[in-house]
């Protein structure tokens, strides 16, 4: 085991080789909210596996996109959530909302007058 959070030292260095992979493949965006990085904040930029599969690394880097922490973050627990509430482990497509709460606002706020 390694002193990164006991995690195996095998998993460290591929994570740091798609890693590296990535950052030279695509420039420093997150794919998400358009954040851009400098090697100052680099660390806040993550690599995020499309299909979730931290073993799907093919060299061309289309299973992987750089999303910043907090995008990232909010990328699996969506996923994790479809999981959880209904989804299979096979049908990774979330679909959007469709609920609109404010769609009768004005007539909400016409009513009280």
């Amino acid at each position: 085991m390694s002193k990164n959070n006991d995690v195996p030292q095998a998993y460290v260095k591929q994570e740091e080789g798609y890693r590296i992979k990535a950052l030279r493949l695509y420039p420093w965006v997150c794919g998400r909210c358009a954040r851009e990085f400098e090697y100052s904040n680099l660390r806040e930029l993550t690599v995020h596996h499309v299909d979730h599969n931290h073993s799907n690394n093919p060299e061309d880097g289309s299973n992987w996109e750089l999303l910043c922490i907090y995008c990232h973050d909010n990328e699996h627990n969506k996923y994790h959530e479809h999981i959880m509430y209904g989804g299979s482990t096979t049908d990774r497509k979330v679909e959007a909302a469709t609920h609109s709460p404010f769609a009768d606002l004005k007539a909400m706020l016409n009513k009280s007058k």
